[in-house]
């Protein structure tokens, strides 16, 4: 589109990625990413994935990008997901108990991880003592079922409810997307009349925790050292025009090509630079 993406990326010497639209989509590693992020790190840039994505463990999504570059590309470390905020909130706040859960047995991860009981909203009883709903994942339960059985559920217990991913959408392919879980999460906040607790970009969380990781590795980088690319303008662009650093859009994702002027438009979002993806 406008630039290229190698081209920019040499100004900087770290980036920041979001995931989906950009490095992958549904159906694994897009063509070619494994290799331009080799070559990015043989370059001396270091990179940081942030993702509102709570479905499975940092390590796990990691396996995806090592199992096909055939060795350690991105270390689980360097994989800074919603979940983990969310994990974070969870422990200083619930700290101890049982809590239900919406998403696949992966994403329950982020409740162990706070030293509390995970409890499949399906399987959510009378007997357990339920201390909040987290909202980690679109998939692993029945979307009819436990969707009606989440609403009743805050209604007559009247938990708090902590939502792991505010995305409302994420790509499928390059022409499809799907429904979030953060999509899930704003028609039960509408039907419920509540406000949920909710983690991702464009929370400046997200940014603050993953520059301190690269500051730790750089003491004397700024902000103005950094690139974040996303496919997304209100989540990606935004949260990061927000923390201060520069931002290039990508239309592998959720901005489709023939959009993308009309949206940055009416929305009041501007990226940085706009370019085709990071194959560029």
């Amino acid at each position: 589109m406008d630039v290229s993406f190698w081209k920019v990326a040499q100004r900087y010497s770290v980036i920041f990625f979001d995931s989906y639209g950009v490095l992958k989509n549904s159906q694994g590693a897009l063509d070619g990413v494994p290799d331009m992020l080799k070559r990015l790190t043989e370059s001396g840039r270091r990179f940081f994935v942030i993702t509102n994505d709570a479905s499975r463990p940092p390590e796990d999504m990691a396996a995806l990008y090592n199992k096909i570059a055939g060795f350690e590309l991105v270390p689980g470390w360097r994989i800074v997901t919603s979940g983990t905020l969310c994990s974070e909130f969870l422990r200083e706040k619930v700290r101890s108990g049982e809590v239900a859960y919406l998403g696949k047995p992966s994403s329950a991860h982020y409740i162990t991880q706070a030293g509390l009981t995970a409890v499949p909203l399906a399987e959510a009883r009378d007997h357990h003592d339920l201390k909040a709903l987290v909202l980690l994942d679109d998939e692993g339960f029945d979307w009819f079922a436990d969707l009606n059985r989440a609403i009743n559920l805050v209604r007559h217990k009247h938990l708090p409810v902590v939502v792991g991913n505010t995305d409302l959408t994420y790509p499928v392919s390059t022409q499809n997307v799907a429904v979030a879980v953060g999509g899930l999460a704003r028609m039960m906040e509408t039907i419920l009349g509540s406000h949920f607790i909710c983690f991702g970009k464009p929370d400046a969380m997200m940014f603050t925790h993953t520059f301190g990781m690269a500051v730790s590795e750089n003491p004397t980088l700024r902000r103005r050292d950094v690139l974040m690319v996303g496919d997304t303008l209100h989540t990606d662009i935004l949260g990061a025009n927000k923390f201060g650093i520069d931002t290039m859009l990508v239309l592998s994702g959720n901005t489709q090509p023939d959009r993308a002027d009309v949206m940055i438009r009416s929305s009041g979002i501007v990226p940085t630079y706009v370019c085709d993806s990071v194959l560029t």
